[in-house]
C-alpha cells in the first residue's frame, strides 16, 4: 500500500468525504488482504474490513501524524481481524466457501496455473489455521508483508521480545507440522 498524503488525511479529518472515500479506496485492498491471512475467510475478511474502515472514519480525529497513517491503520487492521478471530467461538470450514465459488473465475488459458497457485495457498492457509491468532498476526506481517520486528509491535501494539517470542513459537509451529506431513508420506 502506498502512503496516503497528510494532506488527504487531514481534509477527511475536517469531515470531506470525498476524501475519506480515496482513502478507503487506496487502502481497501490492503486491509482486506491483511485481514483475510489472519481470519481467513472470505465473509469475514470483508466484515473486519468494514469494521476497520468505520473505526478509522470514528477515530481519524485522534490520528496525530506522530506515526505513519500506513501503520496506524496496520495497528487498527490486525487488532480488529485479531479480536474477530478470537470472538468466533465456531470452526468454520473455508472447503465450502471453495466449493461455492464461482468456476467462470478461471479462465481456460490459466486454469493449470490457478490450481498450482490455488494449492499453494490452500497449503498455506492450513499451515496458518495451525497457529493462534497472535502468532499467525506476527507470521502474516513478519513473513508476508514484509514488516521488521519493530513494525510489527507498533501494529499489534506489543512489546519487541513479544513478537520474537510469538514468532519463534509460530516457527516452531510450523517446523513440526512440516515434519509431519514429511513423515506421514514417507519422505
Amino acid at each position: 500500500m502506498q502512503e496516503i498524503e497528510r494532506e488527504l488525511i487531514t481534509q477527511a479529518r475536517q469531515g470531506d468525504m470525498r476524501a475519506f472515500r480515496e482513502i478507503y479506496q487506496r487502502a481497501s485492498g490492503y486491509v482486506y488482504t491483511l485481514a483475510y491471512r489472519i481470519v481467513n475467510t472470505k465473509h469475514d475478511a470483508e466484515e473486519v474490513t468494514q469494521d476497520v474502515f468505520l473505526k478509522i472514519h470514528h477515530s481519524l480525529g485522534s490520528f496525530k501524524f506522530e506515526a505513519s497513517f500506513k501503520t496506524w491503520l496496520y495497528r487498527i487492521a490486525v487488532n480488529t481481524a485479531l479480536n474477530h478471530a478470537k470472538k468466533r467461538s465456531r470452526v468454520t470450514t473455508r472447503e465450502l466457501e471453495d466449493i461455492f465459488e464461482d468456476p467462470a473465475t478461471v479462465t481456460q488459458p490459466d486454469a493449470t496455473k490457478n490450481i498450482e497457485v490455488g494449492e499453494t495457498e490452500n497449503q498455506l492457509k492450513v499451515l496458518l489455521d495451525q497457529l493462534n491468532p497472535d502468532q499467525r498476526a506476527c507470521i502474516v506481517l513478519r513473513e508476508i508483508e514484509g514488516l521488521d520486528y519493530q513494525g510489527i509491535a507498533s501494529s499489534l501494539g506489543v512489546n519487541i521480545n513479544t513478537v520474537r517470542s510469538r514468532l519463534k513459537r509460530a516457527r516452531e509451529t510450523l517446523m513440526a507440522l512440516g515434519q509431519k506431513e514429511v513423515a506421514s508420506h514417507g519422505m
